[in-house]
């Protein structure tokens, strides 16, 4: 199990500090195989138009499972896998709990009523798919999705106060990655080997200098 997570529900921790109170907030873990798998798939079943909107309120805000800091990278590795983000961040969830049965116990809660939700969906969208209404409620509902995971995105720049690197590097890191896919289109795949693994041999250069610094 993660030494960031305690090990009995109620124990405190380092934790993020909600806005209305001066004290920080403990932090939780799931407290059984059941509780991964009914929170995933409440969390799935929100998830319509903003994944990433909906995970960091459940987990961050409302579970307290997770601080900002370490919801910020588990979901970086979480994004750099193959695979569905949201998908690969539950399995690490799960799995960093109760092991390979906690991180099937996630799995199934993400994907089991969901996909029986969207086959009903689809059932009943393809009679209507060409019709001038469904094809303007989806381009509606695309400028939401886009709204959701900006206002996350800001949301969580405050935790990046703590990363090594510092504030200003990660700004800049984050507005070149976004000129890289957006403006220039690079390949994915490139953006995270150079950005990316630059980003990684920065962090550890700092860590290190840091490392030396404490102990000289």
């Amino acid at each position: 199990m993660d030494s960031r997570l305690p090990d009995n529900p109620g124990m405190p921790s380092p934790a993020p500090t909600h806005p209305d109170a001066a004290e920080p907030l403990p932090l939780h873990q799931p407290q059984s195989k059941t509780d991964l798998f009914l929170s995933f798939t409440w969390l799935a079943l929100q998830g319509f138009g903003g994944v990433l909107a909906i995970v960091q309120r459940e987990m961050v805000e409302k579970k307290r499972w997770m601080t900002r800091e370490q919801f910020v990278e588990d979901w970086a590795v979480a994004q750099i896998m193959p695979g569905p983000n949201v998908v690969n961040l539950s399995m690490m969830i799960g799995g960093r709990c109760f092991g390979l049965p906690g991180a099937l116990a996630a799995l199934s809660g993400m994907l089991l009523l969901p996909t029986l939700l969207v086959l009903v969906l689809v059932i009943a969208y393809g009679s209507v798919a060409d019709t001038p209404a469904a094809q303007g409620a989806l381009r509606g509902m695309g400028a939401v999705a886009a709204g959701l995971i900006t206002a996350t995105g800001i949301k969580l720049i405050s935790a990046l106060d703590k990363n090594p690197m510092g504030m200003a590097v990660c700004i800049a890191l984050a507005a070149a990655t976004f000129a890289a896919i957006a403006l220039l289109r690079w390949p994915l795949m490139w953006v995270l080997l150079c950005l990316g693994g630059g980003a990684c041999l920065w962090t550890y250069r700092v860590l290190s200098l840091q490392e030396r610094g404490r102990q000289s």
